[in-house]
């Protein structure tokens, strides 16, 4: 029997990635195919199976990727393929999302569909520009209108006369290019000029922009601004109440871009942490962490085991790739029972709890030469140590130990390799001075960067360089250029930190 395709007409929220529903998750996770619009954010599409086929139908004014009757007639197409489609809309699919038009096509073929609400940028742009549309004593109703009525249509179907005096709180969605006439309707209409208005731009999103105004004042206002599509428009007095509810906006790091040169696989911690203080975040991983392509040597090492009285491992990367070697030998944490662990920070310690290890030395100072320092004390001559670290790095803590009298044995755990993803944006970011801060995580970030930039290399002397610690930050220096921030801790909370107290000077 052959399979019977579904679609799923799922909201994907304001923007803000975190207010995706579970349920849309899920259906992204399941999907065979996934046909997303302009709005859904690249880490909410980032949900989506593997190996689904992806197919963008963005629409922006004036600029549409494929028309409606077209994303009509895919989902159908799909659908009677026998597929699981993912809808992926902004907002809501049925608040001005066309949601309800794809459904009825669909029923026309004879094909089942499920709605997936979404949040609708209705409330939560509002809602994250300090505005509710409804507040006890100031608001008792709130109604969301069309800024963008179908331009098919011979006469407005909006009842003017009634909607501008019988709701405390108007909405409007995707009407900032009709605002003149919008205030001029609502105006003519008997709401009082004076009434407050705002206009929210990419509500949500760490871009956000709010413009407080009047009804009389909104439309010379944004044409001064030069506030652009997309955006809500809030009228009534529950504006007002921004200057106490205002939260987001707020955040000491709003308005600040920041430049994760991260790998991929470990970005999204340091991007999180800097979102949460509401920065702007831009993902341009400059390396990638891959498997060595020789493993003789760890194999042969975690086979001899228990001749080691140390292992130490340099880092949550050196971590999670020895155990992953050790599970390819068949092996466990038990594997460890004889051998002491080392970690050089607080980081690659709370790694290694993962899998059950918690480690038996960590230096005060998450430098190779304090851990060097550290484990004079511990070593007598002769003993045997494995230490397992990335392909690329720094020989001072073998070299010191083996001064010891310490039997040293080096293996690869991993390699890192450049892989500079979202170049244009970058280099876009730095040309217009729109990146505040770029962060550097490790030596190889750096070298990997400037070999991506090439001949402009130098507009990283435009912005301010954050360095997770004195390694990394002399690596900058050597290749001229300045480190502004420089984390006191060499973790990732301390980065955050460092960045948090340079703006706060």
């Amino acid at each position: 029997m052959a399979k019977q395709g579904k679609v799923y007409l799922i909201g994907a929220g304001p923007g803000d990635p975190g207010l995706l529903t579970l349920k849309a998750k899920h259906c992204l996770e399941i999907a065979d195919v996934v046909v997303y619009d302009y709005l859904a954010d690249p880490r909410i599409v980032a949900f989506s199976n593997k190996n689904a086929e992806m197919i963008y139908v963005g629409k922006q004014a004036a600029n549409h990727a494929m028309s409606q009757w077209q994303i009509n007639e895919l989902l159908v197409k799909l659908a009677n393929e026998g597929k699981i489609v993912a809808r992926l809309k902004g907002g809501d699919p049925l608040v001005f999302g066309r949601g309800g038009e794809e459904a009825i096509e669909l029923t026309k073929a004879g094909l089942p569909f499920e709605f997936v609400p979404g949040v609708t940028s209705a409330i939560a742009a509002a809602a994250y520009a300090g505005i509710g549309v409804t507040h006890r004593a100031v608001a008792t109703s709130f109604a969301v209108v069309t800024g963008h009525e179908d331009p098919t249509k011979p006469e407005s179907q909006i009842n003017w006369s009634g909607l501008a005096t019988s709701v405390d709180t108007l909405v409007f969605l995707m009407g900032v290019e009709n605002i003149e006439k919008i205030s001029k309707q609502l105006i003519a209409n008997g709401r009082p000029a004076e009434t407050p208005a705002a206009v929210v731009r990419w509500g949500t999103r760490p871009n956000q922009s709010t413009l407080i105004t009047t009804l009389g004042e909104a439309a010379a206002d944004v044409v001064r601004t030069g506030m652009k599509p997309p955006a809500i428009f809030v009228v009534g007095n529950v504006v007002n109440l921004r200057s106490q509810l205002q939260w987001f906006d707020n955040k000491p790091l709003f308005g600040k871009t920041v430049v994760v040169t991260r790998a991929r696989a470990q970005a999204s911690a340091l991007t999180a942490k800097l979102e949460a203080e509401g920065a702007r975040v831009i993902e341009v991983p400059a390396i990638k962490i891959v498997p060595p392509a020789d493993t003789t040597a760890m194999d042969a090492a975690i086979a001899d085991m228990c001749s080691y009285k140390w292992l130490i491992l340099t880092s949550a990367n050196g971590v999670d790739y020895f155990f992953e070697h050790l599970h390819a030998a068949g092996k466990d944490s038990r594997a460890l029972c004889c051998t002491k662990v080392a970690a050089i920070g607080s980081a690659t310690a709370k790694q290694l709890e993962k899998y059950g290890i918690k480690a038996d030395l960590v230096p005060s100072e998450y430098k190779a030469e304090d851990l060097a320092e550290a484990m004079a004390g511990e070593i007598t001559a002769g003993d045997k140590i494995l230490l397992a670290r990335a392909k690329v790095a720094r020989e001072v803590l073998q070299n010191r130990l083996r001064e010891l009298g310490a039997t040293v044995d080096v293996v690869v755990a991993y390699e890192t390799i450049a892989d500079c993803e979202n170049k244009d944006e970058l280099i876009e970011a730095l040309e217009s001075g729109e990146a505040s801060v770029v962060t550097f995580t490790s030596s190889s970030t750096v070298t990997n960067l400037l070999e991506v930039l090439g001949d402009k290399k130098d507009l990283l002397k435009k912005t301010a360089l954050a360095s997770i610690g004195p390694i990394t930050g002399a690596t900058l220096q050597k290749n001229g250029l300045e480190v502004a921030i420089e984390a006191k801790e060499y973790t990732i909370n301390g980065l955050t930190e460092a960045i948090l107290e340079y703006y706060a000077k």
